[in-house]
């Protein structure tokens, strides 16, 4: 990733005296585009009653005059809402209004496993059948063509409130469609979520700016990522205002159950703390309770449903540590480690929490991922999860109808369905489309943090500038040079550091999250951090700490450079080398793709013949010849990596196992070398394990292969397992890589400089 300073021109001294803005807000707005009289005007001032006539949005009117005729025809209406936070608050929303205005209103929230995202076919026979009048759908609808059709043959209405993206067939036999993105509507802001176009209803319904109802507004609007900045700002903002002040019960409890305090809480807490718990509600139970939780006005019901989430919050965290668990054990018994893309499946994983599963094994391999499990219908079913680089919409929608039944999502997070049978296409044509886009991402920072002046002050003063989210997005920092200090590994796994961050007169405690590959030993290589700023709040102090978003490296400035670094015990790829260079040919895609490393720096030894490079032996030679190769070039530094390596196998398997596995052989013939992956566990082995044992077999003529079964050779010739020149050959290749890993730096180094 490179890192690119964003810039603009300067607030001029009239605004920031209008303004009463102090140097870093000033320095904030302008690099935010906020440099105006009227843009700064509305980003401190502007509230609902700024926001757009309502009437703008599409087909308002029509929906509004069919809303007023169901209540004043005293007719049944249904709200048909979604499972996540942005459906579960838009329903609230729709719901409570329509009770104030005295309407026979219902709700029904979709089941996550038995109906699926979106309109369903039998809920709406059941609604219509039901005596619904009138369905308005929230947060969804402009996906249901046939439903929408039924219901109106059976004469009911179905207005449709949704946001997002329409097809290539409309339900045009909705009675109204009120969208934000609506094409050629007048609306002047197309970003709000399905709770913010809910609460623009409201506000048409009712005439008022219904401010109480911007703290449900603000939660969809957080939960579900879209814009927080024009109108969106107004929502998130007045909605944090309101929120910290809120008097709904179910909201009192929910926040006191996550540990938050009112009149303290953050676009931040929202994001991390409160609409989390109610996506996991339609994660592990039906959604509809955290709906009654919204409405309730009843403290002791709230607090009880309050204590209901939070039991299924905490048991989504763990059973998505389990799933991952099972993921990483799975990866590594099938030998996947050296694939670029997975595909992971078992029948006893929980639906609900496949894609909160995909995104920690992306974030753990660097692979694009599906994790999978067996639906009520015995088809597979599951989410998808990508890098950036990677478009996962684009790599799988041409998939959908031959080996995927159902399909939706975006570049970087799908659902899907298909077919059991379909497993072995799916996995094969994901590993055949995968590319990454080689343009290293550019990811920009605000400017050069001072920290002799840093304190929680400093926050009060950012924080003018937010609430931050997408299109008005958080400031990142670079602090250039640091003197680290105190470094720690935290967390119960030690996936996170901790350590204190100084520059000239000022420090800062630094906390870096899933960065557990830095160690003592890349300290000194660090000459950028970036990060964000955040309170911390520890007995009973505050103080400021930074949070890492990135970090460059270079090597360090020593007086007298060395001219080789030992690297060999760290597993992260530091960006400032000028080459990095392969041995093995086949871990060129696997450097590009799994590392992220710019194809224009990566060559293979025997094409390399640069000098005077900062250089990297990135991958582990095959024997010494190959070594002696690389140690001949002309490098200004070298750095020692062996980081990967193609052997089949990391370790030759026992004798007792070559002896199970022939009897296993011999009691099951018949089966498939791909058969082996389901026994492989059994045997206490790894795939990769099993098929270098397969292979010496053959090879020594103990099996054969018929049809395409392994089959036991009848009275084979008795000979050792050294025998076989695969064996060796395996074995020699093991014993060089792990003398190379393992050798004492000082007698490597001495075998290097006889190069010079």
């Amino acid at each position: 990733m490179k890192w690119k300073q964003r810039q603009a021109n300067p607030l001029s001294e009239e605004l920031i005296e209008q303004f009463h803005l102090t140097d870093l807000q000033a320095k904030l707005f302008a690099l935010r585009g906020n440099d105006t009289a009227d843009k700064l005007d509305f980003w401190l001032n502007a509230n609902e009653y700024n926001l757009a006539d309502p009437y703008l949005m599409h087909d308002m009117q029509k929906a509004i005059d069919r809303i007023n005729q169901a209540i004043d025809h005293n007719e049944r209406i249904t709200i048909y809402g979604d499972y996540d936070a942005d459906g579960i608050t838009a329903t609230a929303i729709m719901v409570e209004t329509l009770e104030i205005l005295g309407a026979d209103v219902h709700f029904f929230i979709p089941d996550r496993f038995k109906d699926g995202y979106g309109p369903s076919m039998q809920r709406y026979q059941e609604i219509v059948a039901d005596g619904t009048n009138l369905i308005i759908t929230v947060d969804n609808g402009v996906t249901g063509v046939k439903e929408v059709q039924y219901a109106k043959s059976k004469g009911v209405d179905t207005i449709i409130t949704d946001h997002h993206t329409f097809q290539a067939e409309k339900p045009d036999a909705a009675y109204a469609i009120v969208h934000c993105n609506y094409p050629g509507q007048a609306y002047p802001f197309d970003d709000y979520c399905g709770a913010g176009v809910a609460y623009t209803i409201a506000r048409a319904l009712m005439d008022d700016p219904m401010s109480d109802m911007l703290d449900l507004a603000m939660i969809g609007t957080i939960g579900d990522m879209v814009k927080v900045n024009d109108e969106g700002h107004i929502i998130v903002k007045r909605g944090l205002e309101i929120l910290n002040n809120t008097q709904r019960p179910g909201l009192r409890a929910l926040i006191k159950n996550a540990g938050l305090t009112l009149g303290n809480i953050t676009a931040t807490d929202v994001g991390f703390a409160i609409a989390p718990r109610l996506n996991a509600v339609g994660r592990l139970d039906h959604a509809s309770l955290a709906v009654e939780l919204l409405l309730s006005d009843d403290e002791q019901q709230s607090q009880k449903i309050a204590d209901q989430i939070e039991e299924l919050n905490n048991r989504r965290k763990e059973l998505t540590q389990l799933v991952y668990e099972k993921c990483l054990s799975m990866i590594k018994s099938n030998g996947w480690q050296h694939r670029k893309t997975l595909v992971l499946v078992d029948d006893n994983f929980h639906e609900g929490v496949l894609g909160l599963v995909a995104n920690k094994i992306v974030e753990a391999t660097r692979k694009p991922t599906i994790v999978l499990t067996k639906g009520e219908d015995g088809n597979l079913k599951g989410s998808g999860r990508s890098i950036e680089g990677y478009n996962l919409f684009d790599a799988l929608e041409p998939l959908n109808g031959s080996i995927l039944t159902q399909f939706g999502g975006h570049d970087l997070a799908c659902g899907l369905s298909l077919d059991i049978n379909k497993l072995g296409e799916l996995r094969e044509r994901f590993e055949s489309d995968y590319h990454v886009e080689t343009n290293l991402k550019v990811k920009e920072y605000d400017f050069e943090l001072s920290l002799n002046k840093l304190t929680p002050e400093t926050i009060k003063e950012m924080n003018l500038v937010g609430p931050f989210g997408t299109a008005n997005v958080e400031p990142i920092f670079s602090i250039t040079d640091p003197i680290i200090s105190h470094f720690t590994k935290i967390g119960k796994d030690k996936n996170h550091v901790r350590f204190t961050t100084k520059i000239k007169a000022g420090s800062v405690q630094t906390i870096g999250f899933n960065k557990a590959y830095l160690s003592e030993n890349l300290l000194p290589y660090i000459h950028q951090l970036f990060v964000t700023l955040s309170l911390n709040q520890w007995n009973k102090k505050t103080s400021v700490q930074a949070m890492i978003k990135g970090i460059n490296f270079q090597s360090p400035k020593l007086v007298v450079p060395a001219p080789v670094i030992d690297l060999r015990n760290e597993k992260y790829i530091m960006g400032f080398a000028d080459r990095y260079l392969l041995f093995d040919k086949e871990n060129y895609s696997l450097a590009r793709d799994g590392l992220g490393i710019n194809e224009e720096r990566l060559t293979l030894v025997d094409e390399y013949n640069n000098n005077g490079e900062v250089a990297v032996l990135l991958d582990t030679p095959h024997n010494q010849l190959q070594l002696n190769t690389a140690l001949e070039k002309d490098y200004q530094q070298l750095y020692l990596r062996f980081l990967l390596n193609k052997l089949p196998i990391s370790q030759i398997p026992s004798k007792d196992s070559f002896g199970r596995t022939l009897k296993y052989i011999y009691s099951h013939p018949q089966l498939t070398p791909q058969d082996y992956r389901q026994v492989a566990p059994f045997l206490s082995l790894s795939y990769d394990s099993v098929l270098f044992i397969l292979r010496v077999f053959f090879e020594l003529k103990f099996v054969k292969y018929e049809e395409g079964k392994i089959v036991p050779v009848s009275n084979p010739q008795k000979q050792p397992l050294t025998g076989s020149k695969y064996y060796q050959s395996v074995s020699s290749q093991i014993e060089f890589t792990n003398k190379l890993k393992t050798m004492p730096f000082n007698q490597l180094l001495n075998y290097i400089n006889s190069f010079k």
